[in-house]
């Protein structure tokens, strides 16, 4: 990652990784989102995914759609010899492709980004245990990385409560920024997931993308 000022006048990226509860709870598209959101404020957000797995001739794979939201080929946001078609995770989609094995350390030496870049969002494969490398899953790479801020997106409905408590005991002293993700405002359940979470669990709870944009963009302020 550079350390060059970039225009918010901090030096070097605010660095994010966005995770998950599971697969299928949005992430790409929050992720999306708040790319969108950044960089109507002016700011340069770039997308990173170090690795992916899919559906063979899939063509709305996670690195397009985001490359699609910070103006990236897809070949940027995720090198293409760590794109996989095989939805499985990507290291077992590795071994069943019959391509090498890599490491954490391997993804995190690939990560770059041009300069002046103000946030860099990295977002990772399926939940925070679901296995990213041969030797590690979003934890190591958080580890590894040290990131700003970790990002976990989560279903708003039933089992969020318990989800959300697994990830955040996985992630240690990190404290995560949590996004209940397709969040109803008329679901009594919804906001008493919600309550929970804010007040019994003292977590860090947004329930939209604009509200995920802030808290980054508060961040940036030298």
């Amino acid at each position: 990652m550079t350390t060059v000022a970039n225009s918010t006048g901090r030096v070097g990226p605010l660095v994010v990784v966005v995770t998950g509860t599971g697969t299928e709870v949005g992430k790409t598209w929050v992720t999306a989102r708040v790319i969108d959101t950044l960089a109507a404020d002016g700011c340069r957000v770039v997308a990173r995914k170090p690795a992916q797995s899919h559906e063979p001739g899939d063509l709305g794979t996670d690195a397009a759609i985001l490359g699609a939201a910070s103006g990236e080929v897809t070949e940027m946001v995720c090198p293409p010899h760590r794109d996989y078609e095989v939805a499985m995770a990507p290291p077992m989609a590795a071994a069943a492709l019959g391509r090498p094995s890599f490491t954490i350390a391997d993804l995190v030496s690939e990560l770059a980004c041009p300069p002046d870049v103000d946030v860099v969002l990295v977002e990772s494969a399926g939940g925070v245990r679901s296995p990213l490398a041969a030797d590690g899953d979003t934890v190591v790479l958080v580890e590894a990385l040290a990131p700003d801020a970790v990002v976990v997106v989560a279903d708003a409905g039933l089992g969020v409560i318990n989800a959300v408590r697994l990830v955040t005991s996985a992630l240690g002293q990190r404290r995560p920024i949590v996004v209940l993700n397709r969040f109803d405002d008329g679901s009594d359940l919804h906001h008493r997931n919600l309550a929970w979470l804010r007040d019994i669990d003292h977590a860090d709870v947004t329930t939209t993308s604009d509200q995920l944009a802030a808290r980054l963009q508060a961040m940036l302020r030298p």
